[in-house]
């Protein structure tokens, strides 16, 4: 059985146009450095029951190939702070492993998995440290592309996305200051809070 990983996702999103300039965010908090960006293509297959009983839960089960978290993963529904987000090897990229069934078995119960939509997104990711090297959070710049597999819809945005990481501060008040910070800056340069929670709930048009 493939073991998995798990974190907690705790990250903001932002719609915005598509010849914005990304500003700079040192000085913001405890940021002192922004890494050169690095680009990564991103091809996730989504998957769900015909009638979308997992997205209606807002839950997400795909398999995403390239990046560097290549492989089946799993969000679970939103808490206090954060979103619970499991991690499997990739395998064949087309049979969820067995035990990310069982962790949805519950929501899925006598559903079928089958692919409801793919999203393929350019990802351009901006790592900001502190002045000791920590990597408190990072900015993900997407242009992305979707397709309803179900209706065979599609559609075309961008987005920023900021996500903590391993170095942000270890309190909960400190987090949310952190992204307040960057999230004024952020208005400030011509993002807008998202419109849509995801880009799976984007893609199906939820």
């Amino acid at each position: 059985m493939a073991k998995h990983r798990s974190q907690l996702e705790i990250e903001r999103k932002y719609d915005v146009d598509a010849d914005l300039p990304t500003p700079h965010l040192v000085g913001v908090g405890a940021v002192a450095v922004e890494s050169e960006p690095h680009t990564a293509e991103l091809v996730a297959t989504y998957y769900d029951t015909e009638e979308l009983r997992l997205a209606r839960q807002r839950i997400a089960v795909r398999a995403r190939r390239g990046g560097s978290d290549e492989g089946w993963h799993v969000k679970l529904p939103p808490g206090e702070e954060g979103r619970p987000e499991l991690h499997w090897p990739l395998g064949d990229g087309v049979q969820p492993p067995a035990d990310l069934l069982e962790v949805i078995g519950d929501e899925l119960g006598d559903g079928r998995l089958v692919p409801v939509a793919r999203v393929t997104n350019v990802r351009d990711t901006t790592v900001l440290t502190d002045a000791a090297g920590f990597e408190l959070a990072e900015l993900c710049d997407d242009h992305v592309r979707s397709e309803n597999l179900r209706t065979g819809a599609s559609d075309a945005w961008r987005e920023w996305e900021v996500e903590l990481l391993s170095g942000a501060p270890d309190s909960r008040e400190r987090r949310t200051a952190l992204l307040d910070g960057i999230e004024a800056e952020l208005l400030a340069a011509g993002a807008r809070p998202s419109a849509s929670s995801s880009k799976l709930q984007r893609a199906l048009g939820l």
